[in-house]
């Protein structure tokens, strides 16, 4: 293993626990189990594992069941939905080259996140919204039409909606606006700026930043860390990705909290204990647990 591949030391531990709202332990290495002790070693005593697509949404579901640390979110992710309309020629997604099923089959993985939203140990709808980034336009409407429907979901099964957000702040906030927004609304790994985050606040949407907030070019995200009320703050992982600097480019996991906690207080010019705090508070609030 190369150093780059070399999963980053265990940092300090942080003296108040806390909550990664957003993880991906089904595409981290490792168990579960050593992903939580390691997690719980530095104070991370919680997790939100969140789900991309039906089968990714299943075993979310199945490992809050069976771990009183671990809660479930299940969605079709923006970039899912397109792929199960239209096709997927490439299987650039997990699963392997696939036919497109048209709206039917949109329908049909629909319900079943309606199905597994049910659960009580399913505290959250996401991660859905829209991404720009890797969807051109054809896909668009698919990604707006699941967009929509998990919104409904959320809200009748009083979910928190979890909200992945990619060069598309604007359509977000619109189609948040037309359906009306879940009571519990997160903007998962937020990239918006400073003026986005008080369009947040003003509508009690939290914001949940990752360890981009740490990257040298990432001054945009700080300023709306600096602004965001600290009652609508949480922090992630999205491990295995975005991991914080000093260790960016190596793979991430909830152990690796406390890096991006540090770095948030910080900017917010507060104690880490603080942060810490709040942070717990409002994770437990958004996920109502």
């Amino acid at each position: 293993m190369s150093a780059k591949d070399a999963p980053p030391p265990l940092p300090e531990p942080l003296l108040v626990e806390v909550a990664d709202s957003h993880t991906h332990l089904d595409m981290q290495s490792g168990t579960v189990e050593e992903a939580l002790v390691k997690a719980a070693a530095v104070g991370v005593t919680t997790v939100v594992q969140v789900g991309c697509d039906v089968k990714g949404s299943r075993w979310a579901a199945e490992t809050a069941a069976a771990h009183a640390g671990v809660h479930a979110a299940v969605a079709l992710h923006p970039n899912e939905a397109p792929r199960i309309v239209l096709g997927d020629p490439d299987g650039w997604s997990r699963q392997g080259a696939r036919e497109g099923g048209g709206d039917a089959a949109l329908d049909d993985a629909l319900a079943e996140i309606d199905r597994l939203a049910a659960l009580p140990h399913v505290r959250g709808v996401g991660e859905t919204g829209l991404d720009f980034f890797r969807t051109g336009p054809e896909g668009v409407a698919a990604q707006e039409r699941s967009f929509r429907a998990h919104i409904e979901i959320a809200k009748r099964h009083g979910k928190a909606l979890v909200i992945h957000d990619r060069e598309a702040h604007a359509d977000v906030l619109r189609v948040l606006d037309e359906e009306g927004a879940p009571d519990r609304t997160v903007f998962h790994c937020y990239s918006g700026d400073a003026e986005m985050a008080e369009i947040c606040a003003a509508k009690g949407y939290y914001m949940s930043f990752a360890g981009n907030v740490t990257f040298k070019n990432a001054q945009p995200l700080r300023d709306a860390l600096a602004v965001a009320p600290l009652e609508l703050v949480l922090v992630e992982t999205d491990a295995p990705f975005l991991t914080p600097a000093p260790f960016r480019g190596r793979p991430n996991a909830p152990y690796l909290i406390p890096v991006t906690v540090r770095a948030m207080a910080e900017v917010r010019g507060i104690g880490e204990n603080e942060l810490a705090e709040a942070i717990a508070v409002n994770t437990a609030r958004a996920f109502d647990y």
